[in-house]
């Protein structure tokens, strides 16, 4: 019987993503919320650093869909919002360079699993892969490497971060078939109370929200290469963890309407990251943006997203396993081992 042919070494190949938070670029329910110039603009100031990279991801808050009604009411409509974008925002999030979109959230079903369906074809049209929806993972080839987004929420009808065997079974199956694993998650608290990390169980307005640390940790163990966090609409710490980056929270990154973004609530990071064909972290960047509205997001000469993250990555962790240069690099840096969610 012939030997079977020996692995190809890849770690001599690199790919590059780009990772954001939190995305609504305008509703037009119950009103028209939406930019004055249809959102064209909205992502024009942070496309050339989405573009530039390999793979862009995003979350994508709400439903791309034409018109219908609410699957859920609002209680009180001052405290809870639904979203509803037209179909032809899709073309903005292509243009602006995203590849693959999160609808793993507690707005992807605002409009039902119809409003779902009708987001997932919008995004199939103009090229965009897709994770969130019960048994929907993204599966692709980019610079030769095969690649699978894995997108959880806390959520009915998602992927559910909850169930942290399940989701461990899933990212190790996707894990021997494909190069790398990225795994995101709309979990923990939210809000500027939130910003750092409990190393527990987390809860917001009675909801269970995950232990985030062990649910990112678990899917790393798992063999997930990149794990990226959403959910907080504030930026949190990042770590690396068995050389592989993991990001908390990436915060609110453009949302034109309904979620705020006053003072450290409109600061987010575009997070590059750079990836060897084993999934190793190999370095990164942190490219600030702060958004004013009525615009989209800038970019931030003043680097408070850089600063929040890398004093917020000392703070819970001490030794993240990372350090932040000062033009925005991320490096590896010496770090004890470190095992279970528990353990800082």
């Amino acid at each position: 019987m012939p030997a079977a042919p020996p692995t190809p070494d890849k770690s001599s190949l690199r790919i590059r993503f780009a990772s954001v938070g939190d995305m609504m670029l305008g509703t037009d329910f119950p009103e028209n919320h939406l930019p004055d110039d249809d959102g064209v603009s909205f992502l024009t100031a942070v496309t050339p650093a989405l573009s530039a990279a390999d793979i862009a991801f995003g979350n994508l808050e709400g439903v791309l869909v034409d018109g219908g009604e609410p699957a859920k009411q609002c209680k009180n409509p001052s405290a809870c919002y639904l979203f509803r974008s037209p179909t032809r925002y899709a073309k903005y999030y292509r243009a602006a360079g995203f590849d693959v979109l999160s609808l793993a959230n507690n707005h992807a079903r605002d409009f039902g699993e119809e409003g779902r369906t009708s987001t997932m074809q919008a995004l199939d049209a103009v090229g965009i892969h897709h994770s969130g929806r019960e048994g929907d993972f993204a599966s692709f080839e980019t610079n030769g490497l095969n690649v699978a987004v894995l997108a959880y929420a806390v959520t009915k009808e998602s992927n559910m971060m909850l169930d942290y065997e399940l989701a461990k079974t899933t990212v190790a199956e996707f894990a021997a078939t494909h190069d790398i694993v990225v795994v995101t998650f709309h979990g923990g608290a939210e809000g500027v109370d939130a910003i750092n990390l409990p190393f527990g169980e987390e809860e917001y307005f009675g909801e269970p929200r995950g232990d985030v640390v062990l649910f990112a940790r678990c899917m790393v163990d798992a063999g997930a290469d990149l794990v990226l966090g959403h959910g907080p609409h504030v930026v949190r710490a990042a770590e690396r963890y068995r050389d592989r980056l993991i990001a908390y929270s990436l915060g609110n990154f453009a949302t034109y309407y309904g979620i705020s973004v006053a003072g450290i609530k409109g600061i987010a990071p575009i997070l590059i990251t750079t990836l060897d064909g084993n999934g190793r972290f190999v370095e990164g960047e942190v490219i600030s943006t702060i958004q004013l509205r009525p615009d989209g997001p800038s970019i931030d000469e003043n680097h408070r997203a850089l600063n929040l993250m890398r004093g917020l990555s000392i703070e819970d962790f001490g030794e993240p396993g990372l350090r932040f240069e000062p033009d925005g690099k991320i490096v590896p840096a010496e770090r004890k081992p470190v095992g279970g969610g528990f353990i800082r």
